[in-house]
């Protein structure tokens, strides 16, 4: 060959591969599809309304700014996020020009499905509220309506969604939206991705307690806050969690009392996501521990808290996020593409978990939660000592309250079916729990270790080592999607569980043997199984023990009747 010719052809293809190169390095998809294996999902969302009735001075131009102000922030950092819009302010073309001008790969404008006085009246219904928003839960919400009233209401709010923007929104979210609104959102108009309020008790009037904790879910075609076992028996749409909750601290927060309080992402709250401190700490645990199939949090917040309560959080946290961004350590992307991402891979409700492994300076505590689509689980070690504070089981056969009829209460609730509650079996001097127990020397006391070790190296597992203080015992703690197993390797011990509760708790316990719970709630049976290991009431100031086969306990958490 010609050696100008063969010269001339290293070049060509020196400089094919080169571009190659520097293409792959700027391809988002190849970036992506390194971490989608375990994605770290950040979305953007922020929800509009048009007005605030509750406070003269938030008027509906401060409403309207604050929107224009997180606008301008997230275009400065370069984050792409949704935009929620409530039907009063869709129908504002001051709303309408700001988000039509919004480019669209990177932005998203969805639903906020809340109820003010227009969105009722163009639906022909009869106004109940006392201003022309009303946040009461059974006037705000689709609840509040007959199953025909709350179609009306997704008609007209789609109708008129189209016709501003040309087309239906791909997300419709709200502090909940019920099962019967949810499938009729995803039938007819196609919606591909949902989002609800966090867990909380008596919050705003009304109570969420024992869900899917955080990530998503496919809700039951019954139930929109309980996970389906079964894709026949799911609505097709994942449900994402919202507010982005402290790990350890939420749960517990307004122990004695009817109402929760808030240590969430939200950026108004001065200890959370106001907090810079707070803020690094959530992103690194976030960021680090062990999440299993993806991670999820919801940042932003709803324009009625106003810019100058929620700004100094955003200048916390939008910076931090995009830096983790462009560190590939996080992907930030919209709601719908989260649904969209969640519906190729998963075809029912994965399991999921969110551990804590260090805490803000000055606490030793540790959490892990961990969902599936049967149950959700939660461990909590302090002071060196380890107890479940939650388990509740889920159900796709309990049908919420509001399935066939309206809510006729400003205090609305969904739950799921309890085995261990840790916050509404507690009282401000005893905090309910499942706790890790052995006889030494003739004596009951807690068990104490060390530092656990999480991971999850097998899909739908999560294991957990945690070795105790007598440098000989471990406790090996595997949790997959149907059961939990406990084993203590090492010397042999004499080890057991025990639910403790205050004293006035409604137990749902009906009848304890040696291998199963049988339960009720909220005239719903259900039983949880020993595969290995033994149940017993040793006491009155126990509500159950579980005592080891050997060195092991099995529960058996996915089925509700044998």
């Amino acid at each position: 060959m010609n050696r100008k010719l063969f010269a001339f052809m290293l070049f060509i293809l020196a400089g094919a591969a080169l571009l190659y190169s520097f293409s792959g390095m700027h391809t988002p998809s190849r970036k992506i599809q390194k971490n989608d294996t375990h994605p770290k999902i950040v979305n953007i969302i922020n929800f509009i309304r048009l007005l605030e009735p509750r406070d003269s001075n938030i008027t509906e131009e401060v409403l309207y700014q604050t929107v224009v102000k997180q606008v301008e922030m997230m275009k400065k950092y370069n984050l792409g996020g949704t935009f929620l819009l409530q039907y009063d302010a869709l129908l504002d073309p001051r709303y309408q020009k700001l988000l039509k001008g919004l480019p669209a790969d990177k932005f998203e404008i969805g639903g906020w499905f809340e109820i003010p006085q227009p969105l009722a009246e163009n639906a022909g219904l009869k106004w109940r509220g006392d201003a022309p928003w009303d946040p009461r839960a059974d006037v705000d919400f689709a609840t509040g309506y007959t199953p025909l009233e709350r179609e009306k209401l997704v008609d007209v709010y789609m109708r008129d969604f189209k016709k501003i923007f040309g087309y239906y929104p791909k997300s419709v979210g709200s502090w909940f939206i019920d099962a019967h609104t949810l499938s009729y959102l995803y039938k007819k108009y196609g919606i591909v991705a949902s989002c609800n309020c966090k867990d909380q008790i008596g919050t705003d009037g009304y109570t969420l307690w024992g869900g899917y904790w955080n990530q998503a879910y496919y809700p039951s075609l019954k139930n929109a806050y309980m996970p389906a076992q079964n894709e026949k028996n799911q609505i097709s749409v994942p449900i994402f969690r919202m507010l982005g909750s402290d790990p350890i601290r939420q749960y517990e927060e307004g122990i004695g009392t009817n109402r929760q309080g808030v240590v969430t992402l939200e950026p108004v709250y001065k200890f959370g996501g106001g907090d810079s401190a707070w803020v690094h700490w959530y992103f690194k645990q976030f960021v680090q521990g062990a999440c299993m199939q993806y991670a999820y949090v919801q940042a932003g917040q709803e324009n009625s808290f106003t810019w100058n309560a929620m700004s100094k959080g955003f200048e916390i946290q939008f910076p931090l996020i995009a830096r983790l961004r462009d560190e590939n350590k996080i992907k930030v992307e919209t709601l719908a593409k989260s649904g969209e991402w969640f519906r190729e891979h998963f075809k029912v409700t994965p399991a999921t978990s969110v551990t804590v492994n260090e805490d803000i300076k000055g606490s030793d505590l540790k959490t892990v939660w961990f969902d599936s689509r049967f149950y959700r689980l939660n461990l909590l070690w302090e002071n060196g000592s380890l107890r479940f504070r939650d388990i509740h089981l889920f159900d796709e056969n309990f049908a919420s309250d509001f399935l066939t009829k309206k809510s006729t209460s400003n205090q609305c609730s969904f739950f799921t079916l309890p085995f261990v509650d840790g916050h509404t079996w507690s009282s401000s001097e005893k905090i309910a729990g499942l706790r890790f127990k052995a006889i030494i020397g003739g004596k009951e006391v807690l068990l104490h270790g060390d530092n656990p070790k999480i991971k999850s190296t097998t899909p739908s597992r999560l294991d957990i080592s945690w070795p105790l203080k007598s440098g000989s015992d471990t406790l090996e703690i595997h949790i997959d999607e149907q059961k939990t197993e406990m084993i203590m390797v090492g010397k042999p011990l004499n080890w057991f569980l025990d639910l403790s509760t205050a004293s006035d708790s409604q137990l749902p316990f009906k009848k304890i043997t040696p291998k199963r719970i049988d339960c009720e709630f909220q005239g719903m049976k259900y039983s949880v199984f020993a595969d290995k290991g033994f149940f017993s009431k040793p006491c009155d100031t126990v509500a159950f023990r579980i005592t080891p086969a050997g060195s092991r306990v099995v529960l058996d958490l996915s089925k509700r009747n044998k």
